[in-house]
């Protein structure tokens, strides 16, 4: 909810004519809050199918000895996932400002209601290699642990085959409907977010991107909250 109103309300007030009606800081706290709530979004839900594929899974059970644990670990894992957002995301503040200035060419135009001076060469490449690593770990964790519970759902289907062989059921069992969530959870996960990712970094490193390909970058990026 907070990814969706933090960016769409935003940019639903621009697309109607409303160019200017944020201040400094008031793009300062939407521009912040959106990262922090993004970055958010895309651990927890990382970090929750880590819990799921820890409690559906022996194997991973018993390497990492979280079975009994994981449900306490829960909510002090998603607070350190705040606190951890809130402290990397704190550059945000630095470099959006309020309503874009014509006059001042070492501005870059955000959306249509910010602005942010153009970051340097060195700043956008260490910004960037951070971002990239942190989605790629969450992106790759969530293949991981989905696809761990998606093997252990097809072996379970496979040992109890016999027994539901003799029952006249037309019905679609409960591991192949769970195995279509799994699967359906991944794959918008990964897309709208590689996908989002890759836009952002076309829109910041382009000098004067359309306005177009931002709506669609404004779309991907609140494809997977919705």
């Amino acid at each position: 909810n907070l990814v969706l109103c933090s960016k769409g309300i935003p940019q639903t007030l621009a697309a109607f004519g409303l160019e200017a009606f944020l201040d400094e800081a008031g793009c300062k706290l939407v521009f912040y809050l959106h990262k922090v709530v993004r970055g958010v979004s895309l651990s927890t839900t990382c970090l929750l199918s880590g819990f799921q594929a820890i409690k559906l899974c022996p194997s991973i059970s018993r390497w990492m000895d979280l079975h009994i644990r994981s449900p306490k670990c829960i909510v002090s894992c998603c607070f350190f996932c705040w606190v951890l957002h809130l402290v990397v995301n704190i550059h945000i503040a630095q470099y959006a400002t309020g309503p874009i200035n014509s006059k001042n060419k070492t501005m870059d135009k955000i959306y249509l209601y910010c602005s942010s001076p153009i970051p340097g060469r060195l700043v956008f490449s260490v910004t960037a290699v951070i971002f990239l690593f942190t989605d790629s770990l969450c992106l790759a964790i969530m293949v991981w642990t989905s696809s761990s519970m998606v093997l252990v759902l097809h072996r379970h289907k496979q040992r109890v085959q016999h027994i539901r062989s003799s029952r006249l059921s037309p019905r679609t069992s409960h591991e192949t409907r769970a195995t279509h969530t799994i699967l359906i959870l991944v794959s918008m996960f990964v897309s709208f977010h590689a996908l989002a990712a890759i836009l952002s970094y076309l829109i910041t490193r382009l000098q004067n991107p359309r306005q177009w390909l931002r709506n669609i970058a404004v779309l991907v990026a609140s494809g997977f909250p919705t």
